[in-house]
């Protein structure tokens, strides 16, 4: 009887130990370790942004709002196609309303590079749809980069995984191109910069379209465009100064404050040489308004990132981030600034100092700017009214993003030097490297530039850099992490 109850007891035993090895095996999942986007670098991203900052120089139409939009998306997108590999990141496609984007599979492993080499080239064939026509080489070239991408990445997963991975960045990149084109006014915009049908306001102060050229209005409807983090009411910047004709009037000395500007630029005293050639750099270092010349003023801020980021050697998940809050930055910035020039509609300098200025100094009635068009030769203003400046609005929203990532943390505890190399290699304007100590000091550059280049009123700047930096507070205030 003992060894029977024995035998019992053994064999009882042994079926408890199975048990419980099945359990371990089919019941309880086993940790896998699969690779996230903080294991990858930056340099998808670096080329994908090269080949955007090759391409806007060239894009009619879209300076100034739509490439920025075009920025927001194709940073929204990348986001998307790698935030499943960002373990303390949050999607942002359920705070766009509309949006519809796949969900990365939590049991399968994902090449998150070329996650974003796909989504970006999906979208830059169809942001730049125009090209493939007008410049059928630069178009093509995008093709190009992401089978170089391809290539490489092939040598580095298994084509299982990389199959896996090119199919939902591209599905990711549809959703969101789909999305994109719901928005009625912002699509396909560049296609109609300077519609025939606006006829701007009339009065003394109002813009008008200015000397030499005299171009039509651009993007008057940029400020009815979706954005993706500002409010309605984020979209108008406080007033501007009155105006007036009054000598003694805050208006006039602004104008006067150009006017002499310029004039001290293009004729100095002996004494006044160095201080006139720092003005001249400054104004032309940060142009950036001239097409087929560089690229755009928004795309100015990405060229910084771009830098930025290969020094510190950014991983991928810090890029996928740093450039969405770029893109909606940017972007919004565009909508803001735009929806507030058209509100205000505030005439340009070259107006003013040539009706107004002129009959206390006559000279001025022949006075120009020193922006200079190479194009055509001309001396113009671009193309829209004053208040706020452009260029200051998206300094301020790029410097500020810049800030977020790169000034006041453990890697960087105070502010960041740097040197902007963008316009290092050019001789037909003064684009030797400039130094700065803080983003917000180069922000501030960036804005002042446009007084000595004689196409803004300073005030035009202070309210642009002050309506960029708020709408890159609402995308910094966005729910990224969880």
């Amino acid at each position: 009887m003992k060894s029977l109850q024995l035998f019992k007891n053994l064999m009882l035993g042994a079926a408890v130990i199975s048990c419980l090895l099945f359990t371990a095996c089919h019941d309880v999942p086993v940790e896998t370790t699969r690779p996230t986007a903080h294991q990858y670098d930056h340099l998808v991203f670096w080329k994908w942004n090269e080949k955007f900052l090759e391409i806007d120089r060239v894009a009619r139409g879209y300076r100034p709002g739509p490439a920025p939009r075009a920025l927001g998306y194709l940073g929204l997108s990348a986001y998307e196609a790698v935030v499943a590999g960002i373990p303390e990141n949050n999607s942002m496609a359920n705070l766009m309303p509309g949006l519809e984007v796949p969900k990365a599979d939590p049991d399968q492993e994902y090449y998150w590079p070329a996650c974003v080499n796909e989504s970006y080239a999906y979208l830059m064939k169809r942001f730049f749809f125009s090209l493939e026509n007008e410049q059928p080489a630069l178009f093509n070239s995008i093709e190009l980069t992401r089978v170089q991408l391809h290539d490489q990445y092939a040598q580095a997963t298994t084509p299982e995984i990389l199959a896996r991975s090119e199919e939902f960045g591209l599905k990711v990149a549809q959703g969101v191109y789909e999305w994109e084109s719901t928005d009625l006014v912002g699509h396909n915009a560049f296609l109609n910069a300077q519609p025939l049908d606006y006829v701007p306001p009339v009065g003394p102060g109002k813009w008008k379209p200015t000397a030499p050229d005299f171009t039509r209005a651009m993007f008057p409807q940029w400020g009815k465009v979706r954005t993706f983090a500002i409010s309605e009411t984020d979209k108008l910047s406080k007033p501007p100064i009155p105006y007036s004709e009054n000598t003694a009037s805050l208006y006039y000395n602004q104008g006067m404050e150009v006017f002499q500007m310029v004039n001290m630029i293009n004729n100095p005293t002996p004494d006044q040489q160095a201080a006139a050639y720092e003005q001249r750099w400054i104004g032309e270092f940060w142009s950036d308004d001239i097409l087929n010349l560089t690229f755009s003023p928004p795309a100015r801020l990405l060229a910084i990132a771009d830098q930025v980021v290969s020094s510190e050697r950014m991983d991928l998940a810090g890029c996928a981030e740093l450039f969405a809050k770029m893109g909606f930055a940017l972007h919004d910035d565009g909508v803001a600034t735009w929806y507030s020039k058209y509100y205000y509609n505030v005439e340009r300098p070259v107006t003013y100092i040539q009706n107004v200025i002129s009959k206390d100094y006559p000279e001025a009635i022949n006075w120009k700017t020193i922006l200079k068009n190479t194009n055509n030769g001309l001396y113009i203003t671009p193309a829209f009214p004053a208040y706020p400046s452009g260029h200051s609005g998206f300094a301020g929203a790029g410097a500020k993003i810049l800030s977020s990532f790169f000034e006041y943390n453990p890697s960087h505890p105070g502010t960041y030097t740097f040197t902007d190399l963008c316009h290092k290699d050019r001789s037909d304007f003064i684009g030797t490297p400039r130094t700065f100590t803080s983003f917000k000091q180069l922000a501030d550059e960036d804005a002042y530039s446009r007084v000595p280049l004689g196409v803004h009123w300073r005030m035009d700047c202070s309210a642009g850099l002050e309506i960029g930096e708020r709408a890159a507070q609402r995308v910094l205030e966005m729910p990224w992490k969880k």
